[in-house]
């Protein structure tokens, strides 16, 4: 069976379990890739959809979005390009006050290396191994 999308709809319903018969759906259906039987594939919007509404909608603590989220992310036949770097950047996102985007901009750059970010975004300045800069005023360092 070809694996099939994951919208975020389902995750918030097993998440929260607002919806109780949906969240009996959704747990069910979640079992079914947990044993292998069901193949599944999310985008990051999927991830990114998820937390944002966890944390602004239903007021869910970091750490137990990253938990539930990455206890989701973590199972075999979920599918997502890249799925190391969403897990490290759920972690990065429990453990700070950057948001969830700032935490996976700050865990991709440093997983590719680049050290220094363009922003005026001062929560940067508490990522290890990242430096901020400010763009400088016009005229400055040869810019016209």
């Amino acid at each position: 069976m070809p694996p099939r999308f994951l919208d975020t709809n389902i995750l918030l319903r097993y998440l929260t379990r607002d919806d109780p018969a949906k969240a009996v759906r959704a747990l069910a259906l979640l079992q079914r890739v947990e044993r292998g039987e069901e193949k599944l594939v999310i985008s990051p919007l999927v991830v990114f959809e998820t937390v944002f509404t966890l944390q602004h909608s239903y007021k869910v603590p970091r750490r137990q979005i990253q938990e539930s989220i990455s206890d989701l992310l973590s199972l075999p036949g979920i599918a997502l390009s890249n799925k190391q770097l969403y897990l490290r950047a759920l972690e990065l996102y429990a453990t700070t006050n950057l948001s969830f985007t700032d935490a996976y901009t700050a865990t991709y750059m440093l997983a590719r290396g680049i050290p220094e970010i363009y922003s005026w975004d001062t929560d940067f300045d508490h990522v290890p191994g990242i430096t901020r800069l400010e763009p400088p005023e016009p005229g400055a360092e040869g810019i016209a």
